[in-house]
């Protein structure tokens, strides 16, 4: 898992995230934080993600519309993303921080198919045990 950090301003538009096409990792960008930082004006923020819809299409969807005076960070709870993908100031000057996380999964891992083969056994020493109360 890498971190993913950039910033979006009246200089600096937009941001791509990419991923190099000879490899055969599936790749997974998770969008967590979008907010205004230092040296913004009170003004409406528009981000965007720009992709590719199922036809090829070229499509933006506005994902946060911040403002200092009473929206300045939106959490977007790791939204997830398949690259190529695009972040676009569609309103406003900024600065947006956006951050999240980049996860590669390489096709020959199967670390996550071992997970769903547990005996029963083990399943059951997974189980919470019941919660006692405090000793006094």
């Amino acid at each position: 898992v890498l971190f993913l950090g950039c910033e979006l301003s009246a200089r600096t538009k937009s941001y791509t995230f990419q991923v190099d096409e000879d490899d055969d990792s599936d790749h997974i960008l998770a969008l967590s934080v979008v907010c205004l930082t230092d040296g913004a004006k009170d003004e409406c923020n528009v981000v965007e993600v720009v992709g590719r819809n199922h036809e090829n299409q070229e499509i933006a969807v506005p994902v946060a519309n911040l403002k200092l005076s009473c929206q300045p960070l939106l959490s977007l709870d790791n939204f997830k993303l398949q690259p190529p993908v695009t972040f676009r100031l569609a309103a406003g000057s900024g600065p947006v921080h956006l951050t999240g996380w980049h996860q590669i999964m390489h096709r020959d891992d199967t670390s996550f198919e071992e997970d769903d083969d547990l005996s029963e056994e083990e399943e059951e020493e997974e189980e919470l045990a019941p919660i006692m109360p405090a000793k006094k």
